[in-house]
């Protein structure tokens, strides 16, 4: 039986500031069904209060128990361990860690910085980390769809670049790390086989939930999605459909 179903956001309900065709419609339709929601998303560029803005700009209604994003994850994590963050983030995602500061030390927060990855920057980033600064990466995905219609490179180089010269490795907060679907799926009191994905991301949304328990998970083609995606993620997809309307189906074809 399904139970919960995990949607990622960019690529996948929406493009930009427009929802994809037939979108918000499916997941009202998954709503009608009983089905509990999820909306999980690496988006680092995007500040909590906006995405709930763009939501509900969208006819989307969602409760704040239903979003899902790293940086939440991050501050959580950082507050448990009373660390003070140093921030590689874009500007716009600054509110989602206003006020946070600790006595027991300090954490660099790697996010999509976009043009705040200059090399001062970046390397105020590497000597902290030498110095014993903890490491956390709100995402490390290759690239994204940007606004323009086009893929852009994401955070995952610049993580990978910290990670080359410290010879650390970041603790991963968003997807693919297993906790990340884990938490948003406790949310909903089901059980990991109860639950299904659907992402545009064939190797952090797709194989990152399957290999987190996941019961499904559905490769989208629309977002970033392009043509031997599905053949390039391990595991491979449970599916592979047009967009969301399409997933939908699929999903409450199978819900018992």
């Amino acid at each position: 039986m399904i139970r919960a179903v995990l949607l990622d956001l960019a690529g996948v309900v929406y493009q930009g500031e427009v929802p994809l065709p037939g979108a918000v419609d499916a997941v009202a339709g998954l709503r009608q069904a009983g089905l509990r929601l999820r909306f999980l998303t690496n988006t680092t560029r995007m500040p909590r209060r906006a995405l709930h803005s763009r939501l509900n700009d969208m006819g989307i209604r969602l409760v704040d128990e239903e979003l899902f994003t790293p940086a939440q994850a991050a501050r959580a994590w950082l507050a448990a361990r009373k660390l003070s963050p140093y921030l590689l983030i874009h500007p716009a995602l600054a509110e989602d860690f206003a006020g946070l500061s600790g006595s027991e030390g300090e954490a660099v927060v790697v996010g999509d910085a976009a043009h705040g990855f200059t090399y001062a920057a970046l390397n105020e980033a590497f000597r902290k980390l030498l110095a014993g600064a903890e490491f956390l990466a709100l995402a490390r995905n290759r690239s994204f769809k940007d606004e323009d219609g086009e893929l852009s490179l994401d955070a995952g180089a610049f993580v990978a670049a910290l990670e080359y010269a410290t010879q650390r490795e970041a603790v991963l907060l968003g997807k693919p790390a297993p906790d990340f679907f884990k938490a948003a799926l406790a949310s909903t009191a089901c059980e990991v086989k109860e639950a299904v994905m659907v992402g545009d991301d064939a190797e952090a949304d797709i194989a990152g939930a399957l290999l987190a328990g996941i019961r499904s998970a559905l490769l989208v083609r629309t977002g970033k999605y392009r043509p031997g995606d599905e053949r390039r993620a391990d595991p491979p997809p449970s599916g592979v459909v047009e967009d969301l309307a399409a997933a939908a189906r699929w999903i409450l074809e199978r819900r018992f």
